[in-house]
This record gives structure tokens, C-alpha cells and sequence, in this order.
């Protein structure tokens, strides 16, 4: 794929399948949204993305903002203070992750109805 040729994520070897997976997966999303809220420090990000280990949050902070989305700010204070926050794309990206984390939190009810629905079909 060239600058000119128009992305296509359903194509195997389109550049965009990447960005998709950093954006896509449980920790870019989470990141993403977190930092819509604002800045934040490593610590203070990893956090309020509960359950992600430092590792995980690096990559992923690591792959974002290799993407563009993300904005790693190092400032030079003893001791170095480090911030993340979005680019005007990833703060797109993260409008668009908040509108379907909301969706999906607010239909909790009928999602967990359709889930013991379905357990109790297939026997689980």
C-alpha cells in the first residue's frame, strides 16, 4: 500500500489492520477513553485503567502513540515528569470508543438477560 491507495481493513496486508488491533483491543480502548478524560501520568493512568499490568499499559501507550494518537510528553523537571494525552485524532477515536463504551453500559440489563438466555440453552 502506497500514501495514495486508499485503505482497506479487509484487505490482508493493509497497514490499517494494525492501527485497528492497538485501537481495537481491551487496553487501547480503555487508555483511549481514559485519557478523553485528560491527561494523565503513568501511574495515575494505570490507575484508572484498573487491572492493566505496567507492561501492558507501556505497549500499549508504546503502540498509540506510534499510531499518532498519542502524545508522550516528557518534561525536564528532577524528577522527569511523563504525561500522555491525545492527538486530535485520538481524541476523535476516543469520542466515537466513549459513545460505544456508553451504549454498551447502559444495555447491560439485556445484555446479561440474553447471556443467562443463552447459558441456559446451551446448558452453561
Amino acid at each position: 500500500m502506497t500514501a495514495r491507495d486508499p485503505a482497506d481493513v479487509f484487505t490482508r496486508d493493509c497497514p490499517s489492520r494494525a492501527t485497528v488491533e492497538n485501537v481495537s483491543g481491551k487496553w487501547g480502548i480503555l487508555a483511549l477513553v481514559a485519557l478523553h478524560e485528560g491527561a494523565f501520568r503513568f501511574s495515575a493512568l494505570r490507575r484508572r485503567v484498573d487491572g492493566v499490568s505496567e507492561r501492558m499499559l507501556s505497549q500499549t501507550l508504546h503502540a498509540l502513540e506510534r499510531d499518532g494518537l498519542v502524545i508522550r510528553d516528557v518534561r525536564s523537571t528532577i524528577p522527569p515528569h511523563v504525561e500522555y494525552s491525545l492527538t486530535t485524532l485520538g481524541s476523535d477515536m476516543a469520542k466515537r470508543l466513549k459513545a460505544m463504551i456508553d451504549l454498551i453500559e447502559g444495555s447491560m440489563e439485556e445484555i446479561l438477560e440474553a447471556r443467562r438466555e443463552y447459558d441456559s440453552r446451551a446448558g452453561g
